[in-house]
């Protein structure tokens, strides 16, 4: 496989250093992406340079994930208008041996292969560092006027509404210049990666390699991934989209992708799956003839979620979708996790009902202790049409009595109304 046309179909090439593709033909490569140790967790917005990752190893290319530490004690001006927060040695080393973990299921780290992926932190060699040293060793070999030129310094220097520079970031792109140097001598690692905003500080790297070598190294940028209605990539109301289902369980991550527009799901499959062109070609036409069904945003939602999560969190998070817009049972509902099954219904009006009130007959329990209905009138009105469903299952008697096995999971009950309304009775746990 053809590294540089693989990222060109799928539109994953932003700005590539001429001579890049030459190399890759000539040799096995390593490549290196930068990753933001900030949070333990990586959200979708970093699986566009893991992706990059992962087909530069498929196609027999050694990849090396690099772990900010250090930089992450500074913080990246590029697109920022202020400083980071800057974070300790413990909590950069928790968060590495998490995202370690996360990029494990795109990358092979463990078997003999010539291009096994290798995880590193700048930290480990920067810490050591002294300010004399570096200035001595690095900071004469790259001027000012240079540093200055570079946009994501001029954005912040010239912005009236910045807060300024401060000589730390300032600093960043040498940090990050001095990473590829110590890459490039220590693992014969010749490309950089990383997003469009990244590519000033990736060149400083290769700039510095050409001075302080004499060598030859490349840069290879991706386009920064957007929205078609403008908004920002990987952003909810709830915030970012996580890989850790503690952050964002599987049901929602897959609903994410599933509720994407027909113009970004054509997008998205090319960079966010490893399916051939030949295939995607295949699911955009038809979704083209019947885009009602929406045959790229299932497939879509379907692939991103087995590789981040599981075969078996995909099919929890297909079935749970099932249980608002398809023909779940009340066995479904209590085979869903519970967290999955919270997750579905969250926003859905939500009644709490003490443990010695659970066990009651419907008129009490749907009027009284959790008013789901403002009368008994309309309850029994509701039931006789054939218009209420307890757990998914059809209430046909206005007398119905609810006991505790009734509850899924023993604290939760699902009340219907007709088709779209939902209500969750949850029992008191004290």
């Amino acid at each position: 496989m053809n590294f540089v046309e693989e990222l060109t179909w799928r539109g994953m090439i932003h700005d590539i250093m001429p001579g890049t593709e030459d190399c890759m033909d000539r040799e096995l490569v390593s490549a290196y992406v930068g990753i933001d140790p900030t949070a333990d967790s990586l959200h979708i917005g970093h699986l566009v340079g893991v992706m990059m990752l992962k087909h530069l190893q498929h196609a027999g290319h050694r990849p090396i994930a690099l772990v900010g530490g250090a930089t992450g004690m500074i913080g990246d001006p590029s697109g920022k208008s202020q400083e980071r927060n800057l974070l300790d040695e413990e909590t950069l080393r928790h968060n590495q041996d998490c995202l370690k973990a996360q990029i494990g299921k795109f990358l092979d780290f463990e078997t003999d292969v010539p291009n096994r992926a290798l995880m590193v932190n700048n930290y480990d060699w920067m810490k050591e560092y002294s300010f004399l040293g570096f200035i001595r060793d690095i900071g004469k070999h790259i001027t000012v006027n240079y540093m200055m030129a570079k946009d994501s310094v001029k954005k912040r220097v010239t912005s009236e509404s910045a807060t300024g520079m401060s000589f730390t970031e300032f600093t960043y792109q040498l940090v990050q210049g001095f990473d590829f140097l110590h890459l490039y001598r220590e693992y014969n690692c010749k490309l950089q990666m990383g997003g469009s905003d990244q590519w000033g500080n990736i060149t400083t790297g290769t700039e510095l390699i050409r001075r302080k070598e004499g060598g030859e190294a490349f840069a290879l940028t991706c386009p920064l991934i957007t929205k078609s209605d403008g908004g920002k990539f990987g952003k909810t109301e709830e915030g970012n989209v996580w890989l850790d289902p503690a952050r964002t369980s599987p049901y929602k991550f897959y609903q994410f992708w599933l509720n994407v527009s027909d113009e970004d799901a054509e997008k998205y499959i090319k960079i966010f799956t490893m399916l051939t062109r030949e295939e995607v070609e295949v699911l955009v036409s038809e979704h083209r003839e019947a885009p009602h069904q929406r045959v790229l945003q299932k497939r879509l939602a379907e692939e991103v979620t087995a590789m981040v999560h599981s075969g078996e969190d995909l099919d929890m998070a297909i079935e749970a979708s099932q249980i608002l817009f398809g023909n779940a049972t009340e066995e479904t509902l209590s085979r869903i996790p519970e967290e999955m099954f919270l997750s579905v219904f969250e926003g859905v009006p939500h009644f709490s009902i003490p443990a010695e009130k659970k066990n009651a007959d419907i008129m009490t329990l749907l009027t009284e202790e959790a008013p789901v209905f403002p009368s008994r009138g309309e309850l029994r009105r509701l039931v006789q049409g054939g218009g209420l469903s307890i757990n998914k299952q059809k209430v046909a008697d206005p007398d119905h009595q609810v006991v505790s096995g009734d509850y899924i999971n023993g604290r939760y009950l699902l009340v219907q109304k007709g088709k779209r309304n939902y209500f969750l009775i949850t029992v008191n746990s004290n």
